[in-house]
């Protein structure tokens, strides 16, 4: 693994963007792997391992989360900053196309940059999410993101990970720690998580149904939707739509999983694989 560094432009000025890559660099086939709203680019290491004998893969820690810059304009924290930071991301890696592998935030700003005329994405993995989430789900991530917990130990903020992420399924005694480590930040004496708590601050407005459709509608590429069986978030229905509408998308569920399957799992792995391999 390679740790890399990219300064990106927003509306006040340019950020420092973090990124982790693997595999051969001069590799044509390059996969964008993209974490979701409270997490970073380590969550894919155990998934990039596997792949990195066949692809480059280059997975970012999204503004204000794990080592990239905290924004001092608080309101940036949005996708149209996303996206164009993952738009110079792109380009950096100097290929023509790339893959997109995004979980739940990750996987709307695939969506999002799919449904552009032009898109440089030419197969696209969306893990628990859709072009409809429902104000529930909204109501259930705000409860804790961005409440900032700070914690004495490794071993604290890995219990309090546990709990929050329990809809993540079985993960091993290794994949908790792997995943406490790298969520984890030196906060004075103690940890706090490693993202600023202002990207809670879309929640504090009255929480809606987000319909997102005429994107899905405008998505040509390839498209494999993974979703855990208990998930909240991708609702069978929305699930079922989805391979309907659009890109007619692949689905495949995963058993005892909710929002979201972390892509640490065998099984996982592997029909994310098989999916990329797909010429």
């Amino acid at each position: 693994m390679r740790t890399q560094h990219l300064h990106c432009l927003g509306p006040h000025g340019f950020h420092r963007v973090t990124y982790y890559e693997w595999g051969d660099a001069a590799s044509a086939r390059v996969v964008m792997c993209v974490h979701g709203l409270t997490r970073n680019g380590r969550d894919f290491d155990i998934l990039a391992g596997a792949l990195a004998p066949r692809f480059r893969l280059v997975c970012p820690d999204v503004t204000g989360r794990g080592l990239s810059q905290w924004l001092s304009h608080k309101q940036d924290y949005a996708y149209p900053v996303y996206l164009s930071d993952m738009a110079a991301l792109i380009a950096r890696t100097g290929a023509e196309r790339v893959d997109w592998v995004g979980t739940s935030m990750g996987g709307l700003i695939g969506m999002m940059l799919a449904a552009q005329p032009e898109s440089p994405i030419r197969r696209l993995v969306v893990n628990d999410i859709g072009p409809f989430v429902p104000r529930a789900a909204l109501e259930r991530l705000a409860l804790y993101v961005g409440k900032a917990p700070r914690f004495a130990t490794l071993d604290e903020l890995e219990r309090y990970l546990r709990m929050v992420m329990a809809s993540y399924g079985a993960l091993t005694d290794q994949q908790w720690r792997h995943l406490a480590e790298h969520s984890s930040r030196r906060d004075g004496d103690g940890l706090a998580m490693s993202y600023d708590p202002a990207i809670a601050d879309a929640f504090a407005s009255p929480l809606q149904d987000v319909t997102l459709w005429p994107m899905w509608d405008a998505i040509r590429c390839p498209t494999l939707v993974l979703r855990g069986k208990e998930s909240d978030l991708l609702l069978r229905a929305t699930a079922e739509e989805m391979t309907r509408r659009g890109p007619k998308a692949q689905v495949v569920e995963f058993a005892g999983i909710g929002h979201a399957p972390a892509l640490m799992a065998d099984d996982q792995i592997a029909v994310v694989r098989d999916f990329l391999d797909q010429s």
